[in-house]
């Protein structure tokens, strides 16, 4: 029962600080002030401290999903505070702590619904079968962020090309990056994504055999929307450097490869090691 009530009050705790985080800096770009943005940073900070220690205590595995999507948001969650720090006068964690909020409600409702998860254990993930597992993990977990990174880059490069066709006056909306640095910040965080999701995609096909179910493996969830996310990506590429389609599709793309990540993460994982599922 404590046990449970100190993860209750660390998840809760971590989403309300960035909620708070994110209300504060929405009212900044409402009524420009010095305070906003302080109290947003604090805010922030606070949010990153209390998920830095909950990771540190409870050592959630990156081999259950609850755990893979709290890192995803914990890294997230440094991005939107170094953007928010970086780009001062840019609506950044307007459009970046959402998500984050979200995937800590989202390892919180998958917490609960699989109570019963092994914590990570370092020393034991760094020999034998669990040492692939958690290369697996990793390149898999630094993959997702940027597919991540793409998909907040082309809902911002979406949302501004919008603008631009309607002819809003830049001073009336939310101040945003420019079309071109949205579209190289898109670039750049597919192409360091997709040679780590391929290589993770091969460290687990090296891992299938070892399951239980052959069949049973190469047909679940997790196995098919990696494999799917693979693809997209593959697509993804050869519209870039293939045919040269225009960006806003390509944005389009992205969005749709962010849904393959969720589905990817929060199905169950038939070759994990070390006691998850």
């Amino acid at each position: 029962m404590t046990a449970a009530l100190i993860q209750n009050i660390h998840h809760y705790c971590i989403g309300l600080s960035y909620l708070c985080a994110f209300l504060l800096e929405a009212g900044r770009l409402l009524w420009p002030a010095k305070g906003w943005r302080v109290a947003g940073l604090g805010f922030g900070a606070a949010g990153l401290f209390a998920h830095t220690a909950y990771l540190l205590v409870q050592h959630p595995s990156p081999a259950v999903p609850y755990g893979s999507v709290l890192l995803l948001a914990w890294v997230l969650a440094l991005f939107s505070f170094y953007g928010t720090v970086h780009h001062a006068k840019q609506a950044w964690a307007v459009f970046v702590l959402p998500v984050v909020i979200g995937l800590v409600a989202l390892s919180r409702v998958l917490l609960t619904a699989e109570p019963e998860h092994a914590a990570f254990d370092l020393a034991a993930w760094a020999s034998g079968d669990r040492f692939w597992g958690g290369v697996h993990g990793v390149l898999i977990l630094l993959a997702s962020v940027g597919v991540s990174i793409s998909f907040l880059a082309s809902m911002m490069y979406l949302i501004q090309a919008r603008r631009l066709r309607r002819k809003v006056a830049p001073g009336t909306v939310t101040p945003m990056l420019n079309l071109e640095r949205l579209e190289t910040m898109n670039r750049r965080a597919l192409n360091g994504a997709f040679p780590m999701l391929t290589a993770g995609l091969l460290v687990g096909t090296l891992l299938v055999p070892h399951g239980p179910s052959l069949s049973d493996n190469w047909l679940s969830l997790k196995v098919l929307s990696t494999a799917g996310l693979w693809l997209v990506f593959l697509v993804l590429l050869y519209l870039r450097y293939g045919v040269h389609v225009p960006a806003r599709r390509l944005a389009l793309f992205s969005v749709v490869a962010f849904s393959l990540l969720l589905v990817a993460l929060v199905a169950s994982h038939p070759f994990a090691t070390g006691g998850a599922k």
